[in-house]
């Protein structure tokens, strides 16, 4: 094999076996930012009790308590989620502090704080959320994997460090 044969083949192999996806660091932050503003929005359909809009940041095959016995699909997640929506089982608000995109650009991490608020106690509980999202082909990012630490009891103080970090703007922009 001549010299320049073995380099075009290391080329065309390099080419071949290199990222299909890569995604330029200004395309990262602008995902990322997307992401964020999409978990703000999800928060807000169950602040202002709408399950039409969660059940739409929900993927189709979406899974909800990935660490334990998870329940599939929007509508049976949605379904499961209707005390929480409405606001009767379970007051929750939450936010992102962190959203990290996948090196595929089309894969999304968010995690951040949550409050849960019995409504016949007021009583407080503190947890944290995680999610996986993903964009679709349509552009829309969409819930796939969704888990959460169990909450635990919160003091009047830890209440308002989590209403403290409430915001709107995305760290990334």
């Amino acid at each position: 094999m001549t010299r320049s044969l073995r380099l075009s083949s290391a080329l065309l192999l390099a080419c071949v076996i290199a990222p299909v996806h890569a995604v330029a660091p200004e395309d990262i932050r602008k995902a990322e930012c997307a992401v964020w503003q999409r978990e703000l929005d999800f928060a807000r359909s169950v602040a202002e009790h709408d399950a039409v809009a969660f059940a739409e940041h929900l993927h189709p095959d979406a899974a909800f308590g990935v660490s334990g016995k998870p329940t599939r699909g929007r509508e049976a997640i949605t379904r499961e989620w209707a005390g929480l929506i409405d606001g009767t089982a379970l007051v929750l608000r939450w936010y992102p502090a962190v959203v990290t995109l996948g090196g595929d650009g089309r894969t999304a991490y968010s995690s951040g704080p949550a409050l849960y608020e019995d409504p016949k106690t007021g009583a407080m509980r503190l947890g944290r959320f995680g999610s996986v999202w993903q964009r679709g082909d349509d552009g829309v990012w969409r819930v796939l994997f969704d888990d959460g630490i169990p909450p635990q009891p919160a003091d009047a103080a830890a209440v308002q460090r989590f209403r403290d970090g409430e915001g709107d703007a995305c760290p990334a922009a």
